[in-house]
């Protein structure tokens, strides 16, 4: 194939990123676009930066160098990336390319002015954007000055940014390469951005248009503020006229200049609200050209519009697909499940065939539409109410949907159609047997599962998966389950708002649910100080598990003093516990089972942090502290008017609490136990695949859903373009931060608590377990990061039940997700840690290490170092 150094820009199209990198391939693409004006110009291609990097083997090095530096190694990076910008801008540039460029200036005039602009092979892409990385270079007079500066964007590829960046989004700096567009300028009366999504909400039928005078470059750089418009359906809804004091004008010999502006024009719009609106105009045009919300920069000259650049806006959350063009309002299924990280297609495919209810995908989450219960009234109060109990801000962010009249339409109540699933006209009694009950069905159904997959491989194992999702769902939906879940619940309800109201008491039931019995995910932290127990006093086992790097340690522990017992005591855990881990939701994360080194940390703090006998000791001492809180509220109950029957009314609550509150845990570790017999023998399947050769990797299958999963099975062959794609996909989800709740328009909502009754600078959230502690914050993201000490508290995004046995060893929680009766907030409440969550950024607003203090009666957090 010959190879081509120069193409004009209405050559090119959005098929060709590899010659032309993601600015050139754009702006061939919008050059093509009815009505669309896009100043002329030229590309020069990845052809021709290949061409030169490679008369340079020292290149080669260098960037081997920069292979091995870690991407935590700023300093390296700075260096090394400057080391090769020197050399790339330090080779000549050939006869032949430089003639190819020469002749394509005398086509437009080489003394015309141009703007020189990098275009990388992974810039505006969908995934990532890549904005502002490399360099671009206005006002370029002269076809020397324009060489120089082509050898400037190439050597732009390593700016330190572009490097970081790429690390970021794991893209490795060899499969990079660059382009260079060379277009004619446009001196512009006005310039700037139009974002045709609204960039901060979300809202996809609000477009944004930022504007200043002269060059665009004067926004960019910050150097003034814009003018601001919103547009939607036609009409500039809201507008900001900033004091522009500053503008950036050409010179005519080339290059650029900072202008003053005349005070009398510094407050006058740079646009009319009727080119705010023309402007959008052609935004929408573009945006459906490329089918997804653009960021548009533009000029404006003599009264027309130039388009200079658009590319994806990368940061919006995506929008669940739905098949009308009504109105819908999505609640995230994450925020309820304590998973908020992105589910790879396999764990979504997963969720969605054993979930109770109808879910859509977004951004990698998934999500419930809620829009018909919000529809009438009588469902719609129930909706909010249990939201409201559950996690205070969805209820807020639905009622600011809900402010909105015209979004949500208003329905009459539905006629009833037969009883709720699991619900039933008598609550069940206050009986330990139901419990012990429930668990033995549970078991017994889980046991049959693990009989018969056994037998089922290849074809034969996806006709059977249906039928066990029924058994799955069966034992899930039994209205008896429900019932048990929901007495616990109701009963811990109850408790706060009657002693709340009696006694003035917040949150009793905190403390009288403490070491309540049953509890899978309490035992199972507990279990794990019984583990350091065995470890502690075999120092040689000790040293070997602080050395841990990889999971073939078990082998190893043997052949020490203690390791058998050791050993023994890890595999006796994982054989209760070991399907469980961060994320559980997601059969495609690594189980502990699969990965045990991940316990070693918090085995370690343990051993560290505990004397012999702290699990019995703790359990025993949360009974002693609830027997003595029930004595105490019943004997202040009884003092009060009608006391006796308020007190017998609260004892029959205190025993249903501890009845049935630990319970609430059960189901789903039923759940993920399921799911990793699933996952063990798709995993099986996916091994003899990638033994045949039919996978590159075994976990190429986590990229497929479950039905593509079985059409490989059946096919023996994989699209493999359609796994690089989901990857790509999944790592640019990973940069999302999916809201609580979301419109069908975009518009992302996370809601607030709207509160007055907190401390000036105090951090609010959800108060979940009462007491009040001040200690160190360790800001954890990852448990197998955990380095703990006695009296520290975690900070985390979220906490499912695989972080329960880092709850022993710390004296607080904070979190930014969480309801009252999620995983985190039970388990609070079983060890007796104040806790608040739902507090919004805290990751980032708390540093680890500070001393903060966690108000948990109160729900706030105050940073006090």
């Amino acid at each position: 194939m010959t190879e081509q150094y120069v193409l004009d820009l209405r050559e090119i199209d959005e098929s060709q990123i590899a010659v032309v990198g993601g600015k050139g391939a754009h702006l061939g693409s919008l050059a093509r676009i009815g009505g669309i004006r896009v100043p002329a110009g030229f590309c020069v291609t990845t052809d021709a930066y290949r061409r030169v990097v490679e008369q340079s083997p020292s290149l080669d090095a260098q960037l081997d160098r920069l292979s091995r530096v870690s991407p935590d190694d700023q300093e390296a990076i700075r260096t090394l990336s400057a080391e090769i910008r020197r050399t790339v801008e330090g080779i000549a540039v050939p006869d032949d390319l430089a003639g190819a460029i020469t002749r394509a200036l005398a086509r437009s005039g080489e003394r015309t002015a141009y703007a020189v602009r990098s275009s990388a092979t992974a810039e505006d892409l969908p995934t990532a954007s890549f904005a502002g990385q490399q360099d671009t270079y206005l006002n370029v007079v002269g076809t020397e000055a324009i060489l120089q500066h082509v050898s400037r964007c190439w050597a732009s590829l390593f700016t330190e940014r572009a490097v970081t960046y790429r690390r970021r989004h794991g893209i490795d700096d060899r499969t990079v390469r660059m382009a260079v567009v060379v277009q004619q300028m446009v001196f512009p009366h006005a310039s700037g951005i139009l974002f045709t999504a609204d960039p901060v909400s979300g809202d996809r039928t609000v477009a944004t248009v930022d504007a200043g005078f002269g060059l665009g470059e004067a926004l960019v750089s910050g150097l003034v503020n814009p003018d601001v418009f919103k547009v939607r359906r036609g009409e500039v809804v809201a507008r900001t006229i900033s004091a522009k004091q500053r503008e950036i004008h050409a010179l005519p010999a080339g290059g650029t200049r900072e202008v003053s502006i005349d005070s009398q024009r510094q407050e006058q719009p740079a646009l009319t609200d009727a080119q705010a609106v023309r402007l959008v105009e052609l935004g929408r045009r573009i945006e459906a050209h490329f089918g997804r919300p653009q960021d548009i920069e533009w000029c404006l000259v003599d009264d027309g519009f130039h388009i200079v650049q658009s590319r994806p806006i990368t940061t919006l959350f995506p929008v669940p697909e739905s098949a009308d063009q009504e109105n819908h309002v999505y609640v995230s299924v994450g925020h309820q499940q304590m998973m908020t990280d992105p589910m790879r297609p396999l764990g979504l495919s997963m969720w969605q065939h054993t979930a109770m209810a109808r879910m859509q995908e977004a951004g990698g989450r998934l999500f419930v539409d809620v829009t018909q219960r919000l529809a009438s009234p009588a469902s719609r109060a129930a909706l909010l109410d249990l939201m409201g109990r559950g996690d205070p801000l969805v209820r807020d962010a639905l009622e600011t949907v809900l402010d909105r009249e015209d979004f949500v339409p208003s329905l009459p109540d539905a006629p009833p159609a037969g009883p709720r699933a699991g619900a039933a006209s008598e609550p069940v009694e206050t009986d330990p047997a139901v419990v012990t009950g429930l668990i033995e069905r549970s078991q017994a159904s889980l046991a049959a599962l693990r009989r018969d997959v056994r037998t089922k491989t290849g074809p034969e194992l996806f006709d059977f998966l249906p039928t066990a999702f029924e058994e799955h769902k069966r034992v899930l939906t039994d209205p008896l389950n429900f019932k048990a879940i929901m007495a616990g619940m109701e009963a811990t309800w109850w408790l706060n708002d009657k002693l709340g109201e009696w006694l003035g008491e917040k949150n009793a039931a905190d403390t009288l649910t403490l070491s309540a019995p049953g509890n899978i995910t309490s035992e199972m932290g507990l279990a794990l100080l019984d583990v350091a127990d065995v470890i502690r006093p075999h120092p040689e086992v000790i040293g070997l598990l602080e050395g841990v790097e990889d999971d073939g340690f078990l082998d190893e522990l043997a052949k020490l003093p203690g390791g058998t017992e050791a050993r023994d005591a890890i595999e006796a855990y994982l054989d209760r516990y070991g399907m469980r881990c961060v994320g559980e939701i997601d059969i495609t994360r690594p189980r502990w089972s699969e990965r045990p080194g991940t316990l070693v940390p918090v085995i370690l703090d343990n051993v560290r942090n505990f004397e012999p006998g702290a699990a019995r000791r703790r359990f025993e001492q949360g009974l002693e502290q609830a027997r003595k809180k029930e004595q105490d509220v019943l004997s202040r109950l009884r003092a009060l008017p009608d006391g006796e029957r308020k007190a017998d009314e609260a004892k029959g609550m205190i025993d249903r609490v501890r009845t049935f509150i630990g319970y609430r845990e059960y189901p789903k570790y039923d759940i993920v136990s399921r799911y990793f017999v699933y996952k063990q023998a798709l995993m099986a399947e996916a091994e003899r695949l990638a033994q045949a050769g039919v996978l590159a990797d075994k976990e190429d299958v986590f990229y497929l859903t479950l039905e593509e999963f079985q059409d490989v099975v059946r096919s023996q062959q994989v699209d493999d373009r359609l796994v690089r794609q989901r990857k790509g996909a999944f790592r640019s989800y990973q940069a999302l931060t999916p809201p609580r709740v979301l419109t069908s328009d975009g518009e992302a909502l996370t809601g607030a608590y709207r509160r007055d009754d907190v401390p000036d600078g105090a951090l609010v959230g959800l108060p979940v377990s009462t007491g009040t502690v001040e200690g160190r914050a360790r800001v954890i993201l990852d448990m197998a990061d955990a380095d703990l000490e006695a009296g520290d508290i975690l900070v985390t995004t979220f906490t499912d039940p695989s972080w329960s046995p880092l709850f022993v060893a710390v004296a607080g929680l904070v979190t930014e997700v969480g309801g009252l009766m999620t995983h985190g907030a039970v388990i609070a409440r079983e060890y007796g840690l104040p806790a608040v969550v739902g507090v919004e950024q805290a990751t980032r607003r708390i540093r680890d290490g500070q001393r903060i203090r966690v108000h948990g009666t109160d729900g706030y957090i105050e940073i006090l170092s």
